[in-house]
């Protein structure tokens, strides 16, 4: 990373645009606090501001955050609409002028030195804004795959920062000259996570093997009818801690009430983790999980063996093709389509628990794909763009 003084960090502008979801909102946010962690360094601190939209979770997480926000509207233009959305691509495609309006008023008055966008169709106005008003625009890809928005962005952006590598040959031949393989933000929490409290925290055997199994915050009723078909067999080799969602959380009760006596104890079932999910994650052999780009991002930074159920579909199939890539590369296991049933699920979690030298192998191809300091790496490059983009003083 470049030494930059604090006279050269103070002041820093810095508009940060992308949400919609949490793929996109959370990048964004341990980005920021990386940077505030920076300058505080050099005794300086960021005039950070993010803009987005009002009812989005971005709007939420800025205010928990205190950091300023603005509202600005926008449209969403879905790629293979039906016909009810075919009408609000129409009505949406006249917001998005209004809102590229609000961004351009937004940025002039601002005078960025750099603006972040971390995807999401909010981030396109403000993207655009930046770009007409010659600021750096520093944008960020989580997935595989290039977003709609990103697409569009990637054509105008000083930097683009990727978080894998087989992204580039995506993007053209103009945008490749501006791409850096940076990773994708991963919270310095989730790299500190102590194995022991993670046990302790749900009562959990310190030496039996620990399968974690995850939906996301929301659950995955796919995943969680799957893990109840094999949890009988399963659990006669590990313990499961098992995150299901709070729509799925009095079935799953009821589905650890029935089973046999002696396994009872071994199976843990809660809709959601809240602070201990660092320490469950470095506690656990084996993860089963979604792939979505954040909590890919986690675990091969963490380095977990993983057996990857991606949700089908999802726009642009992006986690079909990351768990595809990862498996390929012998950094995860993937079931997916005909074979994500309970029966190769089952199959799959006793071949690695009975195989500990497979479980290594995993893990460390995940570790190799892994990039535990992406957070840094985007923050130098936010920096250094706006030092190479950085109008003179007053």
């Amino acid at each position: 990373m470049a030494v930059y003084s604090a006279r050269q960090l103070h002041g820093l502008r810095v508009i940060v645009t992308g949400g919609g979801t949490g793929g996109h909102t959370y990048p964004a946010l341990t980005t920021i606090r990386t940077l505030r962690a920076r300058l505080a360094e050099a005794g300086a601190e960021p005039d950070v501001l993010w803009v987005g939209v009002a009812q989005g979770l971005e709007a939420r997480v800025a205010r928990q955050e205190g950091l300023p926000f603005r509202a600005i509207t926008t449209g969403k233009l879905r790629r293979s609409p039906n016909r009810q959305e075919l009408w609000r691509n129409v009505t949406d495609a006249f917001r998005i002028p209004i809102g590229v309006l609000q961004a351009m008023a937004t940025v002039l008055r601002v005078r960025p030195h750099v603006v972040l966008s971390t995807g999401g169709y909010v981030s396109v106005p403000i993207g655009l804004a930046a770009w007409l008003a010659r600021r750096p625009l520093v944008m960020h890809e989580q997935t595989l795959t290039l977003g709609l928005a990103n697409r569009v962005l990637a054509l105008v952006a000083s930097r683009v920062l990727l978080s894998h590598a087989s992204t580039l040959g995506r993007l053209s031949k103009r945008a490749q000259a501006r791409a850096v393989v940076t990773g994708n933000p991963v919270r310095p929490d989730m790299l500190a996570g102590d194995p022991a409290a993670g046990r302790a925290a749900y009562g959990l055997e310190p030496d039996l093997p620990l399968v974690f199994v995850t939906g996301g915050a929301q659950g995955a009723v796919q995943v969680n009818t799957m893990v109840a078909e094999v949890l009988p067999d399963v659990l006669q080799r590990c313990q499961v801690l098992h995150q299901c969602g709070e729509y799925s959380l009095a079935r799953m009760r009821q589905v650890a009430a029935e089973l046999p006596t002696h396994l009872r104890d071994r199976y843990r079932v809660v809709d959601y983790i809240h602070g201990q999910l660092p320490d469950v994650l470095a506690a656990a052999d084996i993860v089963v999980a979604r792939s979505g780009a954040g909590t890919v991002a986690e675990l091969t930074a963490l380095g977990r063996p993983a057996i990857l159920i991606p949700l089908v579909p999802t726009s642009g199939d992006e986690q079909r093709q990351t768990a595809r890539y990862l498996a390929e590369s012998g950094a995860a296991r993937m079931l997916t389509g005909p074979d994500a049933t309970g029966d190769a699920l089952r199959a799959e979690l006793l071949t690695l628990l009975d195989d500990a030298q497979r479980r290594h192998a995993l893990a460390e191809a995940a570790r190799h794909h892994g990039r535990p300091h992406a957070a840094a790496a985007a923050v130098a490059e936010l920096i250094d763009a706006a030092r190479r983009g950085r109008p003179p003083r007053n």
